[in-house]
């Protein structure tokens, strides 16, 4: 395997690791700040975050920004306007246990437009990695009882991970047409700014139409929290990622999100590791190896 490929597994498995964490806030905040809110003062603290160090590459790249102009709105309205929009409306209404599941449905959106548009190979090795990595996630959110899955119901909220999954699958092959001339800070800062400022409208009707938000010291944290990790430092990782290694390997990457999520609820809420987290990891992880494997 070449270097730049595991620089760009590591970024991807950086951008994973950190959005783990995503649901986790959005379940803890869906009660306290309206989901629209939220990812509207999400985005203005990436901003405010990433400005000081994007001020420079943007007016260095201002000409090839206002060239690409209608690509950078179509990407950051999909990836910053919608996409994290979706899964706190999700969060609402979803269970958690569902909201995992639709999350890592992802890849396989990922895998199906770079394929119709980029012409990405759809090899046996992936769709064996595909199958084995998926096997991993359901078998680890199911705890080895796959009649669970049968007897999973679906809310409205489910429908909105559901898109959300699939929009993100479009975000990542979109990401991976920046234009050359155009630097990775740059391209998110402006990107973070339009998605930004077309929340605007959205989150005035929501706050015409709430009653109350409760903006406690840890929702405040929390807010900070996703505009630095989630937002400037994961979205850079994971642009940098598919850049590197392209869309449908980084996607693949994707699949270690419930790892993250089981290591982070036994550090967090100290729930316990069992058989069926020995098992399915290695599956997942598995199912990665051999699908992004040249």
């Amino acid at each position: 395997m070449k270097s730049n490929d595991v620089v760009g597994y590591l970024l991807a498995l950086t951008a994973t690791a950190i959005w783990s964490g995503n649901f986790i806030v959005a379940r803890i905040l869906s009660g306290s700040v309206p989901p629209v809110t939220l990812a509207f003062l999400r985005w203005a603290t990436a901003v405010v975050v990433l400005l000081p160090f994007a001020i420079r590459p943007i007016c260095r790249d201002f000409s090839v920004i206002r060239a690409h102009l209608g690509y950078i709105s179509l990407t950051a309205f999909l990836g910053v306007t919608v996409f994290n929009t979706l899964i706190y409306i999700a969060a609402h209404t979803a269970k958690a246990v569902n909201l995992t599941l639709i999350a890592v449905s992802s890849p396989i959106f990922i895998v199906l437009i770079a394929r119709l548009f980029l012409k990405d190979p759809f090899t046996p090795r992936r769709i064996v990695g595909l199958i084995g990595a998926t096997s991993g996630v359901v078998l680890l959110i199911t705890g080895g009882e796959l009649s669970r899955v049968i007897g999973l119901t679906f809310s409205e909220g489910d429908v909105w991970m559901i898109l959300a999954a699939a929009i993100f699958g479009a975000y990542s092959v979109l990401a991976r047409l920046k234009p050359v001339a155009l630097s990775s800070i740059a391209f998110l800062c402006s990107t973070f700014v339009l998605g930004l400022i077309f929340l605007v409208p959205w989150v005035i009707w929501e706050l015409r139409n709430v009653d109350t938000i409760n903006l406690s010291s840890t929702a405040i944290a929390a807010i900070v929290y996703l505009g630095v990790g989630p937002s400037f430092v994961a979205f850079l990782c994971w642009n940098k990622a598919i850049m590197v290694v392209g869309p449908v390997r980084s996607a693949f990457v994707y699949y270690s999100l419930p790892v993250f999520s089981g290591v982070e609820a036994l550090a967090l809420l100290d729930e316990p590791v069992r058989f069926i987290h020995v098992l399915s990891g290695p599956t997942i992880l598995l199912g990665v190896i051999v699908a992004t494997r040249e």
